[in-house]
């Protein structure tokens, strides 16, 4: 299992556009990949799950990778954050 926690630092947090891209680069990959904020975690391979979080600004999420290629898998879900303009923040 690989996990890695960021802070979203873009002004409109986690919202629907990056999220709906994020969730479907997630459902590439064959592992298990979840999504952790505000102790609730979810299929980042759901965009209503992740929409669900209504994760804000400053808002730290952890990504947790279980199965398949895990280095391969977090590397891209963190390039995806990237690729759609979401500001991020590696702890």
């Amino acid at each position: 299992m690989k996990e890695k926690t960021i802070e979203i630092t873009d002004e409109a947090g986690l919202h629907a556009r990056p999220a709906s891209k994020i969730a479907k680069k997630a459902s590439e990959f064959s592992g298990d990949v979840k999504l952790i904020y505000d102790d609730k975690e979810i299929d980042l391979k759901s965009i209503l799950a992740v929409m669900s979080l209504a994760v804000p600004q400053g808002g730290e999420v952890t990504i947790k990778v279980d199965g398949g290629d895990e280095d391969a898998t977090l590397e891209a879900i963190l390039e995806a954050f990237g690729e759609q303009g979401i500001d991020i923040k590696g702890k």
